[in-house]
């Protein structure tokens, strides 16, 4: 239990410090507090509102991983090395990648209320 307990303080300064730092973060999180009375009118059914909130859920899930890479990566060396631009690049894109299954997600949805599929 003592285990447990030290993750979630681990997981919950983790996230208040990305909070603090980054504004992509905080931009995520309001689209996650947009997205849960969204998801309740756009969702046709429970499924897909939980759906909908989790897909926004992800793209935060990544952009946390992707800041870690991005400061440990800074962490490791002030200088340029073309190496770590290209694991950078790859984090960036692994978000962008979350935020188009996302978008997709989301107009699927919206198609499915206005009765297009």
């Amino acid at each position: 239990m003592l285990r447990f307990w030290r993750a979630t303080i681990n997981s919950w300064r983790g996230l208040k410090f990305a909070i603090r730092s980054e504004q992509a973060i905080r931009e995520e999180l309001v689209a996650l507090v947009l997205a849960l009375p969204a998801a309740w009118l756009i969702g046709t059914t429970p499924m897909r509102r939980v759906e909908l909130v989790a897909v926004v859920a992800l793209v935060i899930v990544v952009e946390l991983l992707n800041t870690a890479i991005e400061k440990l990566s800074d962490r490791l060396t002030t200088d340029h090395d073309p190496q770590i631009g290209r694991v950078k690049d790859m984090g960036s894109a692994a978000v962008g990648v979350a935020l188009a299954i996302a978008g997709l997600f989301w107009l699927f949805a919206l198609a499915e209320r206005l009765g297009l599929v």
